[in-house]
């Protein structure tokens, strides 16, 4: 169970490593200065985070809270999640092996050799890199990560909403959240609960919610698309699935088009260099997916920023 005693432990933690984890900005600003028909838009700029993404928090909590063997930890991941465990553990001198698929970006693997992790680039999706660093845990013992499927990391990505209300002095009425494996909406639901609107943001070619939603159960999808590399999960985590269904009533599907639209524009209107899935929130408001009400304030979480940026020209 992930709820908000589980998110105040998960920063009670990572406290105990104050030169690791920044506070990300947040940037307030009126609905119209977007062209949106609400009163504010708040921009929580986790894309500044250690590793360029909320993926930080989580990755830091799950090696804090479990002892590290000689052999490391280990992660599958589309890139994100994986540029996080490299960081956490060249902090805590710790050793890691990444195994991506051949759908992530090559500026995600450089950045992950800088970090000092050993990268092992196999399978076409995500699934299949999963399948393989599986295998090769059992063979070393090393400390598993789950890109978005394990306690401490749904609850270390809840403390980005704890740290927003603080900052804001107030929950937004809404926040809208991109979903790959659903950590992210996991952790932030859980801190929300029922004192704000969460509303859920997927690629059309990556619809592991709502997929789940129409089946009743998480099931297995086809992904692709070009936010394919971060929110490329074939099927909704446990713990997402399991949050979402108490606190989340709306699942709604973006097409790339706008994605890329909503990516560009944070760049050229705002000088917010992010990758397509943190664009997915501006992208709803920009396409009228969500339509908020005039004296509305929405939250976007623009989550990440490992792309290649020469892709904004």
């Amino acid at each position: 169970m992930i709820d908000r005693a589980a998110i105040v432990a998960a920063r009670s933690q990572l406290a105990t490593q104050p030169d690791f984890l920044r506070t990300t900005p947040l940037m307030r600003l009126s609905g119209k200065s977007l062209g949106v028909d609400c009163a504010e838009v708040w921009l929580k700029l986790e894309h500044l985070q250690v590793g360029g993404s909320f993926k930080a928090r989580g990755m830091l909590y799950r090696l804090l809270a479990n002892p590290v063997p000689d052999s490391g930890v280990i992660i599958a991941s589309g890139g994100n999640a994986g540029i996080a465990v490299a960081a956490a553990a060249q902090a805590l001198g710790v050793r890691c092996e990444v195994f991506v698929p051949e759908v992530s970006p090559e500026a995600k693997r450089a950045r992950l050799r800088a970090l000092g992790a050993e990268v092992v680039v196999t399978g076409a999706a995500y699934a299949e890199a999963f399948e393989a660093c599986v295998a090769r845990q059992k063979a070393t013992g090393a400390l598993q990560a789950h890109a978005y499927d394990q306690p401490e990391v749904v609850a270390g990505a809840g403390t980005l909403a704890l740290e927003m209300e603080e900052q804001g002095g107030r929950l937004p009425d809404t926040v809208l959240v991109s979903v790959g494996g659903g950590g992210l909406i996991g952790g932030v639901a859980a801190w929300v609960e029922s004192r704000a609107h969460v509303v859920a943001l997927e690629p059309e070619r990556a619809p592991t919610l709502h997929a789940a939603r129409a089946a009743g159960q998480p099931v297995d999808v086809e992904v692709g698309g070009v936010a394919a590399d971060s929110l490329g999960a074939k099927r909704i985590g446990a713990i997402g699935w399991e949050v979402s269904q108490r606190h989340v009533h709306d699942a709604l599907l973006l097409p790339d088009d706008a994605i890329r639209a909503a990516q560009l524009w944070l760049w050229k209107e705002l000088k917010l260099a992010v990758e397509p899935a943190a664009a997915l929130g501006l992208a709803a408001l920009q396409t009228g997916a969500y339509k908020p009400q005039p004296q509305e304030t929405v939250a976007l979480i623009l989550c990440g920023a490992n792309f290649d940026p020469a892709s904004l020209a």
